[in-house]
């Protein structure tokens, strides 16, 4: 497959310019059929066949599976969920809190990544500490100095409103030395990048398939590390968080499925393993230097004091000075331009995706000639 190929088979790109995958992606023709033909299959042979438990349960292991692989970890690694904050949170939910505990989060986290430690802040009397950063930038050194005695970090990878590459690495190295659990917000990596979990040395990364990956709504995922595992106590239990149900006595699976429930649809998770399987066809080296290629066009067609993302994009997450961003929002949507305005910065951020191509660009920057 080719990204003219990806392009041709995403309906929603025929009737707009569409730079908005950071918020969510459109899927593919491919990847909705396969929820629909597994969800005709479920609902409509598997009850006189294999039954539906079977049925279900089977196509979540292997998706476990095809998401382990993705993410270079285990498949007894992988719990599925459906978003990331709801990942982020059974994580929050798992760990034992006193007063004074300690989390540590940047400026620079999504909503996701900042409201379930306000409610442990509110309910549990926690101390959360804020590291400051600068146009995207984290100094290592207050970072360094922020996660002494912290019981849990949490930091993504690719910043939501900058589109800048956190050091992610060297963050949780720093983070473990202090003897700090590092949670790792990587929604916007997954499909613009490539992901080893194990080379970055995580404890627990949580992410989606509803952005970059072109995947359908409802489907999560998350990594948590067999080393970290046995230190975490989900607060939500279910048959699938245990090794037998009937037992008079519970005892948790030995993995990440412990973090998962009961019954779920598993068409959105054939969604995921569908738009997985589909970006792997095109090369994750090739989407993300195509990216590269056409982030880069994009900045450099932008004034340099309006560009608030780096000039070298890191990312495909453009991040553009406006005078007024929400009426420049509604302005493009009118000439067929899909962006979203950012909270902080007030901005307007251009998500660039392989499918996008440089005439998708050059039609954004002429329509922001009137901003200028």
């Amino acid at each position: 497959m080719t990204p003219a190929d990806l392009r041709a088979d995403i309906p929603a790109l025929d009737d707009a310019v569409y730079l908005n995958t950071g918020a969510s992606g459109p899927s593919p023709r491919r990847v909705v059929s396969a929820a629909e033909t597994f969800l005709e299959h479920h609902e409509f042979e598997a009850p006189a066949a294999e039954g539906m438990y079977t049925a279900a349960f089977d196509t979540l292991d292997d998706v476990q599976a095809t998401v382990g692989a993705f993410l270079g970890a285990d498949p007894s690694e992988i719990a599925l969920t459906q978003s990331t904050t709801d990942g982020i949170n059974r994580i929050a939910c798992a760990l034992e809190w006193e007063p004074g505990d300690v989390v540590v989060r940047t400026d620079l986290e999504h909503p996701a990544g900042i409201l379930p430690w306000q409610r442990l802040e509110r309910t549990r009397g926690i101390d959360v500490r804020v590291v400051p950063s600068d146009e995207g930038r984290l100094d290592i050194e207050a970072y360094r100095a922020a996660v002494e005695g912290a019981k849990l970090v949490c930091v993504s990878s690719i910043t939501w409103n900058f589109g800048t590459r956190m050091p992610i690495e060297t963050l949780i190295d720093v983070a473990h030395d202090a003897g700090a659990l590092v949670l790792v917000d990587a929604v916007q990596s997954p499909g613009q990048t490539s992901i080893d979990v194990h080379e970055w040395g995580a404890d627990v990364v949580a992410a989606a398939g509803h952005k970059w990956l072109l995947g359908n709504w409802g489907a999560g995922f998350l990594y948590v590390s067999d080393e970290v595992i046995e230190t975490l106590n989900p607060r939500i239990i279910g048959y699938r968080s245990v090794v037998d149900p009937t037992e008079e006595t519970y005892e948790f699976e030995p993995g990440a499925r412990r973090f998962e429930i009961g019954t779920v649809n598993p068409a959105p998770y054939v969604a995921l393993q569908t738009a997985i399987e589909t970006l792997e066809e095109i090369g994750l080296d090739a989407i993300e230097s195509r990216i590269q290629r056409l982030a880069t066009h994009l900045a450099d067609g932008v004034p340099d004091d309006r560009l608030l993302s780096p000039s070298d994009p890191e990312s495909g997450l453009v991040t553009i000075d406006v005078d007024d961003p929400a009426t420049t929002v509604d302005r493009l949507k009118a000439a067929g331009i899909v962006v979203r305005s950012l909270p902080d910065p007030d901005a307007i951020r251009a998500s660039v995706h392989v499918f996008n191509t440089e005439d998708d660009i050059e039609t954004l920057l002429a329509a922001l000639e009137d901003d200028r």
